[in-house]
């Protein structure tokens, strides 16, 4: 994304912000601000075969093994 985008997008949330009335969506909101201050980092929370599953994925994509969304669909 460009910084033009990134800005057009902010000014989105925003908008979509202040016009939020459900108080749990705000809390969710409010850790979100709070964990990101932390410097949290969501990998810390995934199982082990969770990232392990996320590595082998990421290895696939770097030896060109990809499949398109189209054929993924159709697997399932």
């Amino acid at each position: 994304m460009t910084k033009s985008q990134i800005n057009s997008e902010k000014l989105t949330l925003i908008e979509w912000i202040t016009g939020l009335s459900d108080e749990e969506v705000i809390e969710q909101l409010k850790w979100i601000k709070e964990k990101m201050s932390e410097g949290y980092d969501w990998w810390d929370d995934i199982s082990d075969s969770e990232k392990q599953s996320i590595t082998r994925g990421l290895n696939d994509l770097e030896a060109g093994k990809r499949s398109s969304h189209d054929e993924v669909k159709k697997s399932y």
